[in-house]
């Protein structure tokens, strides 16, 4: 049976991998591993562990208090995740993000590498890596007309909102759940991963800065992109990105869990959102065809355009691994993994190159079934910084790098020629800061 059951996963898991050359959304295969792998574990009566963290042994549970208390936890992401994609709606239904292009007064290309590197870095902390990466790709789409150029402001654009996701709980996906699932805490995570996360975000941005495609100009006046079709854009975005950034406050001050931060964030947003929306001033976004468009709730309408299917693509992902971690098969292989390979950096650092060819959050979901490492132990500020950034290695390797692919039409060996050496280059030199900061400064 056990057999059967590791097909099944590994079977879902090519699927995924394979999602553009099966041109089936990944979603598919995870809701139906998640079932398959669940229905297996009830019509075989197979027996179910729940991880005991303190003593490092596992416990024998009931199914059904199993799947509801992975179902709990994952529903906890999902939620906050919802909150988030809202927000971020809500600002762009106000136009918000053009305010970002106020910020672009040169042409010349090494200053506007730093800008968008520098841009990149700050908002993938906020808004996420992979809506970071749309705002400014679209911007970039805007100011530079050489196709080849703009390749390469994307391929570090990438790159830096990889890096910039990884020590914000808010940042990344995978942060985030080792944030709910209190592996990490927010203070802590900043204080271990941000300097490594500067680190590998500078070292790229400065070697390209000296290559000869970043020498000189670009050809259109930038100064000729309009600005914020709504009065109200500049203030949506700034009461947005504040309301995000206030959740993690939220949640030191109350122990609550995130997502009810988020919720209250999201209720202050869509608060002000009706409000403006009610105005007699115009919003670009809204169909210009009938005047009752204009009174549409903007609350509806971001919500209508929430990325749904990543949110179940999470859901049967994180499932699927919890039944592996039910089955106790993620903390024996974390057991002979740790026996083989005792050094547990050289195993998170594989985690990160992994995470360029596999979807780093089952891997994250994985290695949290896997290690029993208490609250704000390195490992766990290791795993988000590798997570995180390792996958810039690889376009395909994370969803900033699949977004930026799909909008730019890069070519995967493209990338893999360009940029992939810069990448690691950038993860190793933050992975090595990392370990000198924990080893000598903060565990000294």
């Amino acid at each position: 049976m056990e057999t059967i059951i590791i097909i099944v996963f590994l079977a879902g898991y090519l699927a995924i991998t394979l999602e553009h050359n099966l041109k089936i959304d990944k979603l598919i295969p995870a809701l139906a591993m998640m079932a398959i792998l669940w229905a297996i574990i009830a019509l075989a009566h197979l027996p179910v562990f729940e991880v005991n963290a303190e003593l490092k042994q596992l416990e024998p549970s009931h199914l059904d208090e199993m799947l509801l208390h992975h179902l709990g936890k994952t529903a906890e992401i999902l939620v906050f995740l919802l909150g988030a994609m809202t927000i971020v709606e809500i600002i762009d239904y106000f136009d918000g993000f053009a305010t970002i292009k106020g910020y672009i007064k040169t042409t010349k290309k090494t200053k506007l590498l730093w800008l968008f590197s520098i841009l990149a870095f700050i908002l993938s902390a906020i808004i996420d890596n992979l809506t970071a990466t749309i705002v400014l790709v679209t911007i970039l789409q805007k100011v530079i007309k050489d196709r080849e150029t703009r390749l390469w402001f994307a391929g570090l654009i990438i790159v830096n909102a990889n890096a910039g996701g990884a020590w914000s709980p808010i940042g990344d996906v995978t942060t985030t759940m080792l944030w709910i699932a209190n592996k990490v805490s927010a203070g802590q995570l900043v204080i271990h991963v941000l300097l490594p996360s500067i680190v590998c975000m500078l070292v790229p941005t400065f070697i390209v800065s000296k290559m000869k495609v970043f020498q000189g100009h670009i050809e259109n006046n930038v100064s000729e992109i309009e600005a914020p079709a709504s009065p109200h854009g500049a203030t949506m975005l700034y009461l947005g990105l504040g309301s995000i950034v206030f959740v993690p406050f939220f949640k030191t001050i109350t122990h609550l869990p995130p997502y009810v931060g988020m919720m209250l964030s999201l209720a202050l947003v869509a608060t002000f959102a009706e409000i403006y929306s009610s105005s007699k001033f115009s919003i670009s976004n809204v169909d210009e065809e009938s005047e009752a468009a204009a009174h549409h709730s903007p609350v509806h309408k971001a919500l209508s355009k929430i990325e749904l299917p990543s949110i179940l693509f999470f859901l049967g992902i994180l499932l699927a691994v919890a039944a592996l971690e039910s089955l106790g098969y993620l903390f024996n292989y974390a057991e002979s993994m740790n026996a083989a390979i005792p050094n547990t950096d050289i195993v998170v650092m594989l985690l990160g190159v992994g995470s360029a060819i596999i979807d780093n959050v089952p891997l994250v979901a994985a290695s949290m079934g896997m290690f029993s490492q208490s609250m704000d132990s390195p490992l766990w500020h290791f795993i988000a910084y590798s997570a995180g950034t390792g996958g810039s290695m690889l376009i395909i390797g994370s969803a900033a790098g699949v977004v930026a692919m799909g909008m730019e039409k890069i070519d995967f060996f493209w990338y893999l020629k360009k940029i992939a050496w810069l990448a690691f280059v950038g993860f190793a030199a933050g992975a090595v800061v990392f370990m000198l900061l924990r080893d000598f400064v903060i565990h000294a």
